[in-house]
């Protein structure tokens, strides 16, 4: 698959892989035989988070990034609205560019039910694209985290534990 077709088109990439991850997470709490898992998504995104999820009494607010694996990049921007979730997190799912197979997973968060790590520490991030002069304007309620931040997951049942605690 040519690179161009992740970049062209990026918004419907983004999207599958939001689905095919809830799909994931929906079969996981199948699996487990509780079918206790409830995810929702916000109207409109002004929070800092694309899901909500529900299971095992913890509620995580999460944040979603992907990338195909063998992408270079090397760090997220993630907003400050984050912090003021209990429980928010992120999530970075990888995938492989030609099957579309998650894994493995990048989370930075704390444990269900705790706050984030202090996001002010990070640097702030910038707009991608340049104004008319070039310049990258920064985006002061986001901020940089490197993927040396987050902690890698190989598996759909690591990200469980990790989201909701091995129940």
């Amino acid at each position: 698959m040519p690179e161009s077709k992740h970049s062209v088109h990026s918004a419907f990439r983004e999207k599958l892989v939001e689905h095919l991850l809830v799909g994931e997470l929906l079969k996981r709490s199948w699996q487990r035989g509780d079918c206790s898992i409830e995810i929702s998504r916000p109207e409109v995104d002004r929070a800092g988070y694309d899901l909500i999820a529900e299971c095992n009494g913890h509620v995580r607010h999460i944040q979603l990034k992907s990338s195909h694996r063998g992408s270079k990049t090397s760090r997220q921007s993630v907003s400050l609205s984050l912090a003021g979730k209990r429980s928010g997190c992120v999530v970075w799912v990888y995938f492989d560019p030609d099957s579309l197979e998650l894994g493995p997973f990048f989370c930075f968060g704390a444990e269900p039910g705790e706050k984030l790590p202090v996001l002010e520490a990070f640097k702030t991030a910038k707009h991608t694209k340049g104004n008319a002069q070039g310049v990258k304007a920064e985006k002061p309620n986001h901020r940089v985290v490197n993927k040396g931040q987050f902690t890698c997951i190989e598996s759909i049942d690591g990200l469980w534990d990790n989201l909701f605690g091995d129940a």
